[in-house]
């Protein structure tokens, strides 16, 4: 699907969903946890790590946060989108630098060579999916 350069309601409403989730768990506590090495000072935080947080802050169920629950489980799907892209990027950088399919396949904790290169198509198609949605 070619991309239109228009943006629909469920679009923004898409987004803005998304984006109060993510000020929920930032106003949560998120927003002062330490910074990765990787970070940059004004780089908002991941997807992923919000997602962590949630389930940590949330981990006694008696006392947890309603919403904070609701925006953890809001964002698990752009955490699943980031993890498949960086797994995409590990995949191929290990190529890159050399390492053979029984190699990657023995670290992935897969069966075969063959095992991990339909791990890297499987991989590479959801995040392709996923670029062509947005």
């Amino acid at each position: 699907m070619a991309w239109s350069g228009r943006v629909t309601t469920d679009d923004q409403t898409h987004a803005a969903e998304l984006d109060s989730a993510r000020t929920t768990l930032n106003r949560a506590g998120a927003a002062r946890l330490e910074r990765r090495p990787w970070e940059h000072p004004g780089q908002p935080r991941s997807d992923g790590d919000l997602v962590r947080f949630a389930a940590w802050d949330c981990r006694d169920a008696n006392g947890a946060d309603p919403a904070v629950l609701a925006a953890g489980l809001r964002l698990l799907s752009s955490a699943r989108v980031e993890l498949d892209q960086i797994e995409a990027g590990l995949l191929f950088a290990a190529r890159g630098s050399g390492l053979t399919w029984p190699h990657i396949a023995e670290a992935l904790g897969l069966g075969s060579a063959q095992a991990a290169q339909q791990r890297l198509n499987r991989v590479v198609s959801r995040v392709g999916d996923r670029d062509a949605e947005d």
